[in-house]
């Protein structure tokens, strides 16, 4: 039975920190001014030691900082997370499963989960993501997708909990073989983590927001790299049981007599 109580739960702490910390780095103020000071303060100061150390550790991460919005070092980032992507073979699947990354993402994951649908790639799309699945699926129903092709879950607040509720929702109903809509930064942890959840995943992705600012883009490229490092070393790429786990996922739409038709 799924358990309704589990969409009223605050955000997490460290989504909070997160959010506190990506609006933190996205003010270059808050920024360049600490590291400014960090640069010409040791200076000023007579027997402070490791004078040289503590200026030329300013000067360094100021590099650091602005380089990092350069067209040329976010391609070179961008790259390294979507190398190891494969290709989309064109094979149908049991369901297309759209990841949710906030409004300025919905509309191309939405275009690009109608196209699938179309073009008769899968019976279902299934919307996941706090403050996304509903929204999604609102906007895929504006484009003629029928209401009973169409489910969703809007509790999950992280990657590990879109794959975590949306096998605890798909796998009971035959769903083995999906198509995974989200961005290229985000697919290849996205693509692990559904992975290890035990489905069988195409990675499709969809572009980037054309109207995202390059020190945007750049943290996310930065947060994606830390959240592999971190997925990495908690073992979440690892093959799970979602039954064992047992979520307590709520408020999902349309899914009551879905399954999958065995071929």
């Amino acid at each position: 039975m799924l358990n309704q109580a589990l969409c009223d739960r605050p955000v997490s702490q460290w989504l909070v920190l997160k959010s506190t910390l990506s609006h933190w780095l996205m003010t270059p103020t808050f920024i360049v001014l600490p590291l400014l000071i960090l640069v010409f303060l040791p200076w000023m100061i007579p027997r402070l030691r490791w004078k040289r150390f503590w200026s030329g550790l300013g000067t360094v991460l100021l590099v650091i900082y602005f380089s990092a919005t350069f067209p040329l070092t976010i391609a070179i980032a961008k790259k390294g997370l979507v190398t190891f992507i494969p290709p989309d073979p064109g094979t149908t699947v049991d369901a297309i499963v759209v990841l949710g990354r906030g409004e300025p993402f919905r509309h191309s994951r939405v275009q690009v989960a109608a196209e699938l649908w179309r073009d008769r790639r899968a019976p279902l799309i299934f919307a996941s993501g706090a403050g996304d699945g509903s929204e999604i699926v609102k906007q895929l129903e504006a484009k003629g997708i029928p209401d009973a092709a169409l489910g969703e879950e809007h509790c999950s607040q992280t990657t590990k909990e879109n794959a975590l509720f949306t096998s605890s929702v798909l796998q009971p109903r035959g769903v083995k073989q999906i198509l995974l809509v989200t961005d290229p930064p985000h697919m290849l942890r996205s693509l692990l983590t559904f992975q290890g959840m035990g489905f069988e995943v195409i990675p499709r992705t969809s572009p980037i927001p054309t109207e995202l600012t390059s020190t945007r883009k750049a943290m996310l490229l930065f947060y994606e790299y830390m959240g592999l490092v971190s997925y990495g070393l908690r073992g979440e790429f690892l093959k799970h049981n979602s039954v064992e786990q047992n979520p307590p996922v709520a408020k999902v739409k349309n899914l009551a007599n879905f399954d999958v038709q065995k071929q």
